[in-house]
């Protein structure tokens, strides 16, 4: 959600990104060598990998801000989503540790006690630095901002609202200013109204007021400066908040080019540092999958090979990354290679489909080498699922937004897919529920979504029919 997205970021980002990328990883990697000496292990050698593929996995899988985002604090969510978040490094420990062989040289009592220590110091690091740092001077007797607010829509409320939840702000809301009549406003807001902008120079003088916040909507704008050049007799700091709700929009920043302020609408999630953690997640996972499907992969390819005429593999054009062309590999599960301008898809008894090929689309078998593609970099584990070149130009005529999918890779599974929109798409309807979350992804990613799909993908396979 857009509304979750601007209060994680808007408090508490750069705290966010320092604990994420530095302090959670090196604070688990500290307790693994203060553990050592009690236990009285060398930090050398084998645990010297485990110690850097726990940091790794740290800073890929754990948020680091289940204390620092708001709401979080008040409720088991932060610290629920934060356990299951370190169980997953857990596992891929474990897992790495077991196809790798280096399990067997680990005394077994230090590493699980060192798997119950370490959550334990980052909670107790996160509620220090939550209380001790944050909180500092929000008692009673610290100095809070007055603060106005002009103009009641969703922006502004949802300012009013974050500022009235988190005193380390130092903010106290006094009231918003309207012209509009009070029967025309949201009865929660109309509450706090003091009056129109007519009056609103004058109280900031007369009231002491620190801080105003401008969110009138664009069409506005000789009114704003015409406010805006009123105010500059005070000393009050002024803020101008865009309505930026009024676009569908998709990963909303603000940026700057050549020191020209910008406000991005529609940008890919991965750009920068979100980027290189999608990228490096997908390396990891994808070869500790293909270390341990390799055995079922040769039995797919010798089954397809030996029940029917042609080759093991099926490739077809798809739209990759930026709707680049790029070549999808799938076990081949008909009797025909169609990649062409006109694409049937597979319905129920479909003749086309070989002796085994049933099987292999019900249970996704035939995507199994697309692991290979994520390798390569023109695919991603999770991410909307790659349509045929021909259904990209039918739908991208029919449904808005759809090729806003494309500005990232393809994925194996994805979030439709687990959300009951996997298999034929045989309405426009299931074709504009499928884009729908697929665009939702991209709005809400996150290393957390991608291991909840993965999970998900499991469970939908081994139950969903709609697969042919």
């Amino acid at each position: 959600m857009l509304a979750d997205r601007f209060r994680e970021f808007s408090n508490a980002a750069p705290f966010i990104s320092f604990f994420k990328l530095f302090i959670d990883p090196v604070l688990v990697v500290v307790t693994l060598y203060l553990l050592s000496i009690p236990f009285d292990v060398a930090m050398d050698g084998y645990e010297f990998i485990l110690g850097a593929l726990a940091f790794l996995l740290t800073a890929l899988l754990l948020d680091g801000m289940f204390l620092f985002i708001p709401g979080y604090s008040r409720s088991w969510q932060g610290l629920g989503r934060f356990i299951v978040e370190w169980l997953g490094v857990v596992i891929g420990l474990v897992l790495i540790g077991r196809v790798s062989g280096f399990v067997n040289y680990y005394h077994p009592p230090f590493v699980i006690t060192w798997f119950i220590v370490a959550p334990i110091v980052l909670i107790g690091v996160h509620v220090a630095i939550r209380v001790y740092v944050l909180r500092v001077d929000s008692g009673e007797n610290a100095e809070h901002s007055k603060v106005i607010v002009v103009g009641v829509n969703q922006p502004s409320q949802l300012l009013v609202k974050n500022i009235n939840e988190e005193p380390f702000l130092k903010m106290d809301f006094i009231g918003y200013f309207d012209d509009r009549a009070i029967s025309r406003l949201p009865k929660s807001a109309s509450e706090h109204l003091i009056g129109g902008l007519d009056i609103l120079p004058q109280f900031v003088k007369k009231n002491g007021i620190k801080k105003i916040f401008i969110s009138l909507p664009m069409s506005s704008q000789p009114r704003v400066l015409d406010l805006i050049d009123e105010l500059k007799d005070s000393t009050a700091s002024i803020y101008f908040i865009p309505d930026l709700f009024v676009f569908d929009l998709i990963n909303a920043r603000f940026d700057n080019v050549a020191g020209m302020p910008i406000v991005a609408i529609c940008e890919s999630p991965f750009m920068g540092l979100n980027g290189v953690v999608k990228r490096i997640s997908d390396i990891v996972l994808s070869v500790l999958i293909l270390m341990i499907i390799w055995p079922i992969l040769l039995c797919v390819a010798i089954a397809v090979k030996s029940t029917s005429a042609g080759p093991v593999f099926f490739k077809q054009r798809r739209y990759g990354e930026n709707g680049d062309s790029v070549l999808v590999y799938k076990f081949r599960s008909m009797t025909v290679m169609e990649d062409g301008d006109k694409v049937v898809q597979a319905t129920k008894n479909d003749q086309r489909i070989t002796a085994v090929g049933g099987f292999l689309r019900k249970t996704s078998l035939d995507e199994l080498p697309q692991f290979i593609n994520v390798l390569q970099g023109k695919m991603s584990i999770v991410g909307p699922r790659p349509h045929a070149n021909a259904h990209n130009e039918q739908y991208r005529k029919l449904i808005k937004g759809y090729m806003i999918r494309h500005k990232v890779k393809p994925g194996i599974t994805g979030w439709a897919q687990v959300n009951g929109f996997r298999g034929e798409t045989d309405t426009l309807d299931k074709m504009q529920n499928r884009i729908k979350y697929d665009l939702d992804y991209l709005r809400n990613w996150s290393v957390w979504l991608d291991l909840k799909i993965i999970v998900l993908t499991v469970a939908v396979v081994l139950r969903d029919r709609n697969a042919y």
